[in-house]
């Protein structure tokens, strides 16, 4: 309990409460549990590691995905373009307020393009991280 108390307390300096929506709580409240049991010295999510996260590239997966911005856009508050030439709206909330309010959604997509960009799964870190630093855009 006190591990989750100061999760929500360092989430709540970094984005606004009235920011994200019951589902996206749930998904940062999943992601912290499961973090947690990925390892035991997680405190919190940090949007910083996010945005690392995000723009990076990052090598073992598909080399034509290197990284999240080879198809989202250079910026969360861009559009982006499939590999099939097919158009991706903005990560960030401010531009797609119903990004990540689909709680299933969320975890293909985790799927489809951590194994395309890593090679390997995200950890719960890893989105929890991107989705805070994506919330707050």
């Amino acid at each position: 309990m006190k591990a989750f108390i100061v999760w929500m307390v360092g989430l709540a300096t970094v984005v606004p409460q009235h920011a994200w929506s019951g589902e996206q709580a749930s998904l940062l409240e999943k992601y912290a549990r499961q973090a947690r049991q990925e390892s035991p010295d997680f405190t919190v999510f940090q949007p910083q590691r996010g945005e690392l996260f995000f723009t990076s590239r990052h090598s073992g997966g598909k080399p034509d995905t290197p990284a999240c911005t080879t198809c989202h856009g250079a910026t969360p508050t861009s559009s982006g373009m499939t590999r099939a030439n097919k158009p991706i709206e903005p990560m960030a909330i401010s531009k797609t307020p119903s990004r990540f309010a689909d709680p299933d959604k969320v975890e293909k997509w985790f799927g489809r393009n951590c194994d395309s960009v890593l090679g390997r799964p995200c950890t719960a870190q890893e989105k929890g991280d991107v989705l805070v630093y994506l919330l707050k855009q």
